[in-house]
């Protein structure tokens, strides 16, 4: 596949750098010769200098072969531009644009962004995706990494195994008999830095990070199975009160009457426009940083602690110091992939990564086959796809145990008629299942390939 790529800050780095990993043909387009010149020395891309919008500078990087655009600049407008232009003069099949501005997704605009007028495909909203993200995590405080998918029925949870979680040291086949009817499956471990699928003899140790595709009205006893009952927290302190942390906000006093929320602004000005905007939410002009500023806020009574401002250092230094000065549970924002591997290892209970939920966002559309939804997990080591069985599906009419399914992927999850069935190997896939599968990064185009074919007319 042949794609554009307009903007090459840290988004458009880590898609070319997951694409081209793949062996697609991609392009970078930037106006900075120093951004340009760092990720084609990094990475195996074409880039060039020029602006994402203007058709000459497009021409040049090769639009009129590309078979997607993916326009993530920082300036919504360009993005928006760059895929009508695509669109007017080069016929890409598909665009993607990342849009930051509320303004331009308000419900009675919704007509903008069509065939007729601009032609978009697909709205990478990250606001919204990073806020919806932040939201899970503090409706799932036992879990680090919490993703829904078929229409929410089924989530997928990291949770992490502590010294007192009553199945540590258990084969995984004893589990079924232990819990006969709970919906979950242990679909992934990650252990001394090492992200493997688990066959049903391997065990969970103490300090093994496990992935885990479960129904999603069995959330909270699969997390007490794991030694997880965490309460949700009511006490909750926003670091950053920027778009997200707005919006995180917003929707905790919509959803949850009894949440009490604090944001620490340090910009007075937008401190003001918050406080305009919220109705129960206090906001406090100041450095998270500041002590006296974190104990004005209360953090030795707070449950959990968020920190959600644009610099990840501030993010990570700021949970330091809430967890040192009482915070039940912290969560950060982190948008360099760098610093996303300490995370953990210095005290910080889980992380929110926008390029991540950007990157698999896009990669939703980039999969082959009737693939409805993709996650990355680790930085990419794995990835979570959910897929959608037609009648031409090699799968259909045998049961699970006959699939000639590769090592390093496993099945976790069919939806049938809104009901979450477990993949045993009895199960017979039938035609309109929604099946959600756990797959290392090395096995992810094999799984393609294999739902590509038995899951979609070609």
């Amino acid at each position: 596949m042949k794609v554009l790529i307009c903007g090459a800050g840290q988004v458009g780095f880590g898609i070319a750098q997951r694409l081209s990993a793949e062996q697609n043909d991609v392009t970078v387009l930037d106006n900075s010769s120093e951004l340009i010149q760092s990720i084609s020395d990094s990475l195996d891309v074409q880039g060039f200098v020029g602006h994402g919008a203007h058709p000459g500078d497009l021409q040049r990087a090769g639009a009129e072969e590309a078979d997607m655009i993916i326009a993530v600049t920082s300036i919504d407008e360009i993005n928006m531009v760059a895929c009508q232009v695509a669109h007017s003069l080069f016929n890409i099949p598909t665009k993607i644009a990342r849009i930051r501005a509320q303004s331009y997704l308000s419900p009675q605009w919704q007509d903008l962004f069509t065939r007729d007028n601009m032609p978009i495909d697909v709205i990478i909203s990250p606001e919204i995706a990073v806020g919806e993200s932040v939201l899970r995590q503090l409706a799932v405080p036992g879990a680090f990494e919490t993703i829904s998918f078929a229409d929410d029925l089924i989530t997928v949870l990291g949770v992490t195994c502590e010294e007192d979680c009553p199945i540590i040291d258990t084969p995984l086949k004893q589990l079924t008999e232990l819990f006969p009817d709970l919906v979950a499956v242990v679909v992934g471990i990650s252990r001394d830095g090492k992200l493997f699928v688990p066959h049903s003899d391997d065990e969970m140790h103490a300090g093994d990070d496990v992935y885990i595709i479960a129904d999603s009205a069995q959330i909270e006893r699969t997390l007490a199975i794991f030694g997880h009952q965490e309460q949700q927290a009511h006490r909750i302190i926003i670091a950053g009160g920027g778009n997200i942390g707005n919006y995180v906000a917003t929707r905790l006093e919509q959803r949850q009457s009894r949440t009490k929320v604090k944001i620490i602004e340090s910009d007075r000005k937008r401190a003001i426009e918050i406080a305009d905007q919220v109705s129960r939410t206090v906001v406090l002009h100041g450095d998270a940083l500041d002590p006296e500023i974190m104990r004005e806020a209360g953090m030795a009574d707070a449950e959990t602690f968020v920190a959600l401002t644009n610099q990840d250092q501030v993010n990570i230094l700021a949970c330091i110091m809430a967890k040192r000065m009482g915070s039940a549970r912290t969560l950060s924002l982190v948008s360099n992939s760098d610093f996303s591997s300490m995370i953990r290892s210095v005290g910080i209970d889980g992380f929110i990564s926008p390029r991540g939920i950007t990157i698999s966002k896009i990669l939703q559309h980039v999969r082959r086959g009737r693939i409805r939804a993709v996650h990355s997990i680790q930085n990419g080591l794995a990835e979570v796809l959910e897929a959608e069985a037609l009648e031409t599906s090699s799968l259909i009419g045998k049961p699970l145990s006959e699939a000639e399914l590769p090592d390093g992927m496993r099945i976790g999850g069919i939806v049938r008629d809104g009901k979450v069935l477990i993949p045993d190997g009895k199960l017979q896939i039938i035609k309109g299942d929604r099946i959600v599968i756990f797959a290392l990064a090395e096995q992810v185009k094999v799984v393609e390939q294999i739902f590509r074919v038995s899951l979609e007319f070609f």
